[in-house]
C-alpha cells in the first residue's frame, strides 16, 4: 500500500505535477504547514519571498504575461488573502491565468472569527473565474488539478484554492490527475462551419475591413494566423492595448493602437470602415468612446472564446465563438487576395498628421519648460535595446507614452495592466516577467507616483539578483490626473504634486545601480551605462511636469473626436 503523506506535500507534489517551476508568495500562521514542506525543496518548486502579497501576485501575473504558462501565487489566511484582492481582479479583467492559494483556520474554527480568519471565497467569488475551499488532504490534488485547467482554458483568469489547515496537516496517499472534465464548462469551442462562411464573405465584399486584435490573438497562439490572413486579404490590422505584439510594429498591415490615446489612424478609420473584424478583444470603452458614435457604418463580425463578450457593449452582426486561432484558420482559406491600397493610404495619411504635429515634439526630447518629455526618453531606451525588450508599464502617463513610443519585434513583448488599472502593477510584474524570461531584457517603465506603491518589491531584486532596468519617468505629479486635472478641471491641481524621496539613494540601498538624469545632455551616456550593466538598473529621469500624452479622445466623445493637443480637435481632411 502506497505511503500517505501530509496535504501539505501533496500540495507541493501536485504544483510540480502541473508544470509549476516558481512561484511567489509570503508566509504565515495558517500556511506555515506547506511552507515547512518547501524548505525541503524536494519537488523542485522554487519559492520567491515577495515583501507584500500584491507584490506577489502581481508578479505571477507578469510571469503568466511574459510566458504564457500559469501563474502561482501563494499566502496565509486573512490579510494575506485579502491583499490578493486586486491582483485577482486585475487578472480577471485581463485574461491572466493565475492559482492563487491561500492559507485557512481549521474547519473545526471556520466562522468563528477566529485569529486571521477571514471568508476567503465570498470575498474572491466576484473577482475570479472559480474559487473553491479545500478541507481533506485527499482533496488537494483533484482540486489543483481542475484549478489549472479552469486558470490556462478557454477565457483563462484567476482561481483560488482556499486551504484549510486540517487539509494541510491530514494525510492521504497522492493520486496524479489527469485532465479533468467540467460538465457544461466548453473551453475549446469549435467555430461553426456556416459563420465562418458567412463571416468570410462579409470579408471578401467589403471596400474599408478593418481588423481589431486584442490580447487574444496571443493567448491563442494566432500570431502567425492573424499575418497571414491579414497580408492575403490586404486587411490593416489595428491593435488594442494589451494586442500590441501580436504583430510587429513594421508590418506592412500594421496601422496602429486604437483608444483613448490611440492612433489617429485606426481611430478615425474606425468610423469610416465598412466592415470590423474584431478577433480576441471586448470593446472596451476606452476602445469605442461613445458607443452611440462608434462605426455607425460598419458591419461588426466578433470573434472571442467568451460568448458572454457578445453584444455586451457593441451590438455585432456576427458572432464567432471560438478561439483566435481556430476562427482565422477557418477563415483563412475563404478569404480571397485583395488590394485595398487606397484604404491603406488613408492611415498613412493620419499617421504623417500625428507624427508631425504630436510624435516630433515629444521624440524631439528636451523641453523648453525645462525637463525631458516622456516619448522621446522611451523611444530612445527601446532603441538602445534594439526594440526587443519585453516593456513593462506601470499606470498612467508612463503607460501611454511607453506603449505609443515603443516598437516590438516579438510577441508577448508588452506587459500592462490593462482593464483594471493598476497603479503599483509595474514593478512586480517586471520582476515576474523576468523570472519567466531571464534570456530576454525587461525594461519597466514607471512614474513617481505607481513606483511608490510597491517600491518595497526592490527587495526580491536585491535577493534573486533579477535583472529588470527600471525607467522612472519622473514629473513629481501624478502626471495622468494632472492632465485630467488641467484640461477638464481648471488646472485646480488637487493633491496631485509629489514631494519624492531621493530614489538613486533608495535604488543605491538596495544594491541596484542608479543613475539621475537630469537633463537631455546627460540622457544617452546614462543609457548606454544602463545597457552595459548587467544586473538591475534606476534610470530616475527628470521629466517636464507639463508634459501630456496626446492625441486623445476625451470621455463621452466618439472615437473619431480627438484632441491634438490641450486645445485642437483633429480635422482630417
Amino acid at each position: 500500500m502506497e505511503e500517505k503523506i501530509t496535504g501539505s506535500e501533496i500540495l507541493i507534489r501536485a504544483l510540480a505535477d502541473n508544470g509549476v517551476e516558481c512561484m511567489f508568495g509570503y508566509p504565515g500562521g495558517q500556511i506555515m504547514p506547506v511552507y515547512d514542506k518547501l524548505f525541503e525543496n524536494q519537488y523542485g518548486v522554487k519559492h520567491y519571498l515577495a515583501r507584500h502579497e500584491q507584490g506577489a501576485i502581481h508578479a505571477a501575473e507578469g510571469y503568466a504575461r511574459a510566458t504564457g504558462k500559469t501563474g502561482v501565487v501563494i499566502t496565509t489566511s486573512g490579510p494575506g488573502a485579502m491583499n490578493l484582492l486586486t491582483g485577482l481582479a486585475d487578472a480577471l479583467m485581463d485574461s491572466t491565468p493565475v492559482v492563487a492559494i491561500s492559507g485557512q483556520v481549521g474547519s473545526a474554527m471556520l466562522g468563528k472569527d477566529a485569529f486571521q480568519e477571514s471568508d476567503v471565497i465570498s470575498s474572491v467569488l466576484p473577482v475570479t473565474k472559480w474559487a473553491l475551499q479545500v478541507r481533506r488532504p485527499e482533496d488537494i490534488a483533484p482540486a489543483l488539478s481542475r484549478a489549472f485547467f479552469i486558470a490556462n482554458s478557454g477565457r483563462p483568469g484567476p482561481v483560488v484554492i482556499d486551504l484549510a489547515r486540517d487539509a494541510q496537516i491530514g494525510t492521504a496517499v497522492y493520486e496524479k490527475q489527469t485532465a479533468p472534465f467540467i460538465r457544461s464548462y466548453d473551453s475549446d469551442p469549435e467555430p461553426r462551419e456556416e459563420v465562418i462562411e458567412e463571416a468570410a464573405r462579409l470579408i471578401n465584399e467589403s471596400k474599408r475591413p478593418l481588423v481589431l486584435a486584442g490580447q487574444g490573438i496571443m493567448i491563442a497562439g494566432a500570431e502567425k494566423a492573424l499575418s497571414d490572413i491579414v497580408e492575403k486579404g490586404d486587411l490593416p490590422v489595428a491593435t488594442t492595448m494589451l494586442g500590441l505584439s501580436s504583430i510587429p510594429s513594421d508590418h506592412p498591415q500594421y496601422v496602429g493602437m486604437l483608444g483613448m490615446h490611440g492612433n489617429l489612424g485606426p481611430n478615425i478609420n474606425t468610423n469610416r470602415a465598412d466592415l470590423i473584424i474584431a478577433v480576441g478583444m471586448r470593446f472596451d470603452d476606452r476602445v469605442t468612446g461613445d458607443i452611440k458614435k462608434y462605426a455607425p457604418d460598419a458591419k461588426i463580425i466578433h470573434i472571442d472564446i467568451d460568448e458572454s463578450e457578445f453584444d455586451k457593449m457593441i451590438k455585432c452582426d456576427l458572432h464567432v465563438h471560438s478561439d483566435a486561432k481556430k476562427a482565422l484558420e477557418a477563415l483563412f482559406p475563404l478569404v480571397e487576395s485583395k488590394s485595398h491600397k487606397d484604404w491603406l493610404a488613408s492611415f498613412d495619411q493620419h499617421r504623417r498628421v500625428e507624427e508631425e504635429r504630436v510624435m516630433a515634439r515629444e521624440l524631439a526630447c528636451e523641453s523648453p519648460n525645462g525637463g525631458m518629455l516622456m516619448g522621446g526618453v522611451v523611444r530612445k531606451v527601446c532603441e538602445a535595446f534594439g526594440n526587443d525588450a519585453v516593456i513593462v508599464t506601470d499606470v498612467g502617463q508612463n503607460q501611454m507614452f511607453a506603449v505609443k513610443y515603443s516598437k516590438f519585434n516579438k510577441t508577448r513583448s508588452l506587459i500592462s495592466s490593462g482593464g483594471l488599472g493598476t497603479m503599483g502593477y509595474g514593478l512586480p510584474a517586471a520582476i515576474g516577467a523576468k523570472i519567466g524570461e531571464p534570456d530576454r531584457n525587461v525594461i519597466l517603465f514607471c512614474g513617481d507616483g505607481g513606483l511608490q506603491m510597491t517600491i518595497e518589491e526592490l527587495g526580491m531584486i536585491m535577493e534573486y539578483a533579477v535583472g529588470v532596468k527600471i525607467v522612472l519617468l519622473n514629473n513629481n505629479f501624478l502626471g495622468n490626473v494632472r492632465q485630467w486635472q488641467h484640461l477638464f478641471y481648471k488646472k485646480r491641481f488637487s493633491s496631485t504634486p509629489m514631494v519624492n524621496p531621493d530614489f538613486k539613494m533608495i535604488a543605491n540601498a538596495y544594491g541596484i545601480s542608479a543613475a539621475d538624469v537630469q537633463e537631455t545632455s546627460q540622457l544617452d551616456a546614462a543609457i548606454e551605462d544602463m545597457v552595459r550593466s548587467k544586473g538591475a538598473y534606476l534610470l530616475n529621469v527628470n521629466i517636464d511636469e507639463t508634459d501630456m500624452i496626446f492625441p486623445m479622445t476625451p470621455g463621452g466623445n466618439g472615437v473619431d473626436e480627438i484632441l491634438l493637443n490641450e486645445s485642437e480637435y483633429y480635422k482630417p481632411v
